[in-house]
């Protein structure tokens, strides 16, 4: 089974191209113009045995912020289309991930309902150039074209580094979860019938 979902936002600010297959290997070809943000879209499809193929052409002379928040946007919709109509998948997916010094818990609900938390307290305004700010930008981002529940616990960390790459991996680990086909789920995992 291959879920692949190929996605493109075009604007006055982006130029997106994104492919991602849930039923991948960990294989990622990503250029994002940011350096950390792409060392961190590799960690996510790695983590999570995901396939990315990711390009995307941003006004950086401006900031990362549009290129970081429409990749979110961008993933998050293929996210959504890759998963289907969600037949038989867990739709939950939680994992507890230590870097160092770091420690994040990422919790996922596929529930068809946007919802996005997070605690994320980080000590600098930049990880290379990519603003710590953005990191809830792009996760809510993900989390409402995804239509799924996303939250984030950091529980320790004083690294930005080690926080920021634990999240994403985090993220990607509990992604994986939820999108794990279980043979005992006849439908969708819900009382109501529909997702």
């Amino acid at each position: 089974m291959n879920r692949i979902a190929k996605v493109e936002r075009n604007t006055a600010e982006t130029k997106i191209s994104l492919v991602l297959n849930l039923d991948g290997s960990g294989k990622a070809d990503i250029d994002t113009g940011i350096g950390f943000f792409d060392h961190m879209l590799n960690g996510f499809a790695r983590h999570g045995l995901f396939d990315l193929q990711l390009k995307v052409e941003g006004d950086l002379c401006v900031d990362s912020h549009h290129t970081i928040e429409d990749t979110g946007i961008v993933l998050g919709r293929a996210i959504n289309e890759a998963v289907g109509d969600k037949q038989g998948i867990k739709r939950y997916g939680n994992f507890l991930l230590p870097m160092d010094e770091a420690l994040v818990m990422c919790a996922v609900d596929l529930s068809g309902r946007p919802y996005y938390v997070s605690d994320f307290h980080f000590n600098n305004d930049m990880m290379g150039k990519m603003d710590t700010c953005m990191v809830d930008e792009f996760f809510y981002a993900v989390s409402y074209s995804a239509m799924m529940n996303l939250h984030f616990l950091q529980m320790r960390g004083r690294n930005d580094h080690h926080i920021c790459e634990a999240a994403f991996k985090a993220f990607a680990k509990s992604l994986d979860v939820a999108t794990q086909p279980d043979d005992r789920i006849e439908g969708v995992l819900s009382t109501k019938g529909t997702i």
